[in-house]
């Protein structure tokens, strides 16, 4: 007797869904899809901080001097990390930036177009 009610309080809980759960066969969308800033990826994802500041060089150049030579000379910063582009801005570096470039080339289009805009938003 024991082993039927427990079967069929088995049958019953798990045949119980929730309505949002059921998509009719159809596959489930994500709506928890984000867009990130470009700000979000260099402070995060990205670690572009680690050797890129504002307005102070550390490693590499500053971020206001890489988008004011990105855009004098009409360069792609999208190019250059997915690392189908030469190095304009500190070509002596170059060694240093091609760690980063295992992440840079994992990152979407999307991603690297708004780390490209948070850029130049340093451009004066």
């Amino acid at each position: 007797m024991k082993k039927i009610i427990l079967f069929t309080f088995i049958i019953t809980f798990t045949s119980c869904k929730k309505e949002t759960e059921d998509n009719y066969g159809q596959p489930k969308q994500d709506n928890t899809a984000v867009a990130i800033s470009g700000q979000e990826l260099f402070e995060g994802k990205g670690t572009c901080t680690a050797c890129h500041l504002p307005d102070q060089k550390v490693i590499g150049p500053s971020i206001t001097e890489i988008a004011k030579i990105y855009k004098e000379k009409k360069g792609s910063i999208v190019s250059f990390l997915k690392e189908e582009a030469d190095p304009i801005v500190d070509p002596s570096q170059y060694e240093t930036m091609k760690t980063n470039f295992a992440i840079t080339k994992k990152m979407s289009d999307e991603e690297l177009k708004a780390l490209e805009e948070y850029i130049y938003s340093f451009s004066k």
